[in-house]
């Protein structure tokens, strides 16, 4: 049984270690904007397969995520080296991350069902290799510190970082990699492009991965030890199940569950959306990433600062209930014929300020829901006995990517049901699909954004109650 006394300082994290291990999100935020953004797409619309069959196909991925992420952060929970519980799993993922990521966006020429069994096999190589790494890396947040603001400070820098990796991403796709060669309105479907961006994919994971691993090397001394003694393996099972059953981690399960699936029908649905309702060419796709990432850094400067004012709880809904009231404005607006015309001068200046303010919100609400769950921690140290930051983050993490699976199955739905057609040029797809295919995703980020709000608001305690918990379990001051 794991003794609850080796608690993290209540400290300020040093701006180099901080930045290391922020710098190590932009791992996840390659993978993550990446898969949600162009992999349906690639074989959808590159390589032919039906929308609805791919997206069942990652979301089947999804069946052997639910065992290996909790079986992930329990062993990490448990591990035991000089290079302390999380680093060990840091370094050794780096080479699998990157190579199931090349096996990923190249496929050898296969039959459709061979095909769909490769995305398969390729979607777990990923998803497992990143598990190995975010689960441990993010059981890091609540070790780094107790302090209740320092943990919103934490999460903030590995928000921003994973972001900004996400957005480099997209930015270098659609100004290099994936760019339009000449004669034609868009290089996305152009598979000739998939390789580089695949290696480029590859490397920036790899090499985030190493540097944040070798930038916290120094905090291990300073984080906690908890001791091990042998117990039968059911006495394991009961222990990952009395901690899982945390009332503040049911609310920030459930929120993330909803915000994370609405979050994934975006992305995956974004090209489509850009494409064919707003018919983006490729100078708007090179503005779009920077100008998403400036609501990225707004929320990075506002969101510690409105939770430090209001508490995480009530600041996480107010942001949630404004980012999906935002996204889904122009589409709302547009349907009822309200908004500025395609290639009119205001339309993309003010679809982009939309798209800033409702990424700055979006990003603030996820961001705190992440600092809630460092605190959730003590709270079930406090009832257990228990340090079990990695079986939290695990349920974390397995949340957000089984909702990017689900964004995805869900996308090939809508699709499905809107009538929307393989390998369409922009311009040829029907007004009426169209339509029909933001109807059906207005409706479903609205449903999902107010139910994130919702559980946001239902987080059972505040900072008052984290701060008396963490003085009574008699945590340093440094």
């Amino acid at each position: 049984m794991t003794q609850g006394t080796a608690l993290p300082p209540v400290r300020k994290v040093g701006q180099r270690s901080m930045l290391a291990y922020g710098f190590g999100a932009v791992a996840y935020g390659v993978k993550d904007f990446s898969f949600l953004t162009f992999l349906l797409l690639f074989y959808n619309q590159v390589l032919g397969l039906p929308a609805a069959q791919v997206g069942f196909a990652i979301m089947c991925a999804l069946i052997l995520d639910a065992f290996i992420d909790p079986a992930i952060g329990y062993l990490s929970d448990r591990t035991r080296s000089r290079w302390g519980r999380r680093h060990p799993w840091m370094y050794a993922s780096a080479l699998p991350i990157a190579a199931g990521w090349l096996m990923l966006w190249n496929p050898p020429a296969l039959s459709q069902d061979a095909l769909l069994v490769w995305v398969f096999v390729s979607a777990v190589i990923v998803r497992t290799a990143v598990s190995a790494y975010e689960v441990p890396s993010q059981a890091l947040t609540p070790e780094l510190s107790a302090d209740y603001d320092e943990r919103t400070r934490i999460t903030a820098y590995r928000y921003l970082f994973g972001w900004a990796g996400g957005m480099g991403m997209l930015a270098l796709s659609y100004a290099w990699l994936l760019a339009p060669e000449p004669g034609q309105e868009s290089g996305l479907l152009n598979r000739a492009s998939y390789p580089g961006f695949a290696l480029v994919g590859a490397i920036a994971m790899a090499g985030a991965i190493l540097i944040s691993a070798l930038g916290t090397h120094r905090e291990i001394g300073r984080l906690p030890r908890p001791e091990l003694h042998p117990r039968p393996l059911a006495a394991h099972f009961r222990d990952l199940w009395d901690s899982v059953r945390n009332r503040a981690f049911a609310m920030l399960m459930l929120a993330g569950l909803c915000y994370y699936s609405a979050q994934g029908i975006s992305f995956a649905l974004s090209n489509y959306l850009y494409v064919h309702v707003w018919r983006f060419t490729g100078a708007a796709f090179q503005w779009l990433a920077l100008i998403t990432f400036t609501g990225v850094v707004g929320a990075f400067v506002i969101g510690p600062r409105v939770a430090r004012r209001i508490g995480k709880p009530r600041a996480a809904m107010g942001f949630m209930i404004a980012a999906a009231l935002l996204l889904s404005s122009p589409y709302a607006l547009r349907l009822a014929g309200l908004f500025p015309a395609i290639g009119s001068p205001a339309m993309l200046p003010l679809l982009f300020a939309i798209f800033t303010l409702n990424t700055c919100c979006g990003v603030s609400a996820t961001m705190l829901g992440a600092s809630m769950m460092a605190d959730v921690v003590e709270d079930s140290e406090a009832r257990t006995h228990r340090r079990s930051e990695g079986v939290f983050y695990a349920g974390s993490f397995f949340v957000q990517k089984c909702c990017s699976g689900l964004g995805i199955f869900a996308t090939g739905l809508i699709l499905w049901s809107a009538g929307f057609p393989e390998g369409a040029a922009p311009g040829t797809v029907p007004v009426e699909t169209i339509d029909r295919m933001t109807g059906l995703f207005i409706l479903c980020y609205l449903v999902l954004g107010g139910a994130a709000a919702f559980f946001y608001r239902r987080f059972p305690f505040g900072k008052a109650e984290h701060d008396r918990r963490i003085a009574a379990m008699g945590a340093v001051v440094k």
